[in-house]
């Protein structure tokens, strides 16, 4: 059952997704052009990921190699990789929010397809 008057809509909702993919697109590009970096709790460790949170460098100051055993330095190493990473979200999350027009994102805790899928994982065993 077709009514006219979604007929006419298809051109204009085909212009909407272009333009959402366009944005999206160029948020990408924006992201990967993007270096963002994170440090361990001490800031003797700083690694830098790209804006799309690939990995580009770690950097570890000689007195963390001093002070910490391995197994610290490996966690301090973690921390910083995981800080860069959650900065470089927080960039995916403003081209989101340009692609969404500003409108706000509703809560994934009010979400029933959250609860849904949560639902299957734990059935499942994974959860």
């Amino acid at each position: 059952m077709t009514h006219a008057g979604n007929e006419e809509d298809l051109p204009r909702l085909f212009r909407e997704v272009e333009r959402m993919a366009d944005t999206f697109a160029g948020g990408v590009r924006e992201l990967d052009e993007r270096k963002v970096t994170g440090a361990d709790g001490t800031g003797r460790v700083v690694a830098t990921v790209s804006g799309s949170a690939q990995l580009l460098h770690v950097r570890i100051d000689p007195r963390a190699m001093r002070d910490l055993d391995h197994v610290a330095l490996s966690q301090a190493v973690l921390d910083a990789v995981g800080a860069a990473r959650e900065a470089a979200a927080e960039g995916l999350d403003e081209i989101l929010d340009r692609l969404n027009s500003g409108r706000p994102q509703p809560d994934p805790e009010d979400s029933s397809f959250t609860r849904y899928l949560d639902a299957i994982l734990r059935e499942g065993g994974h959860g």
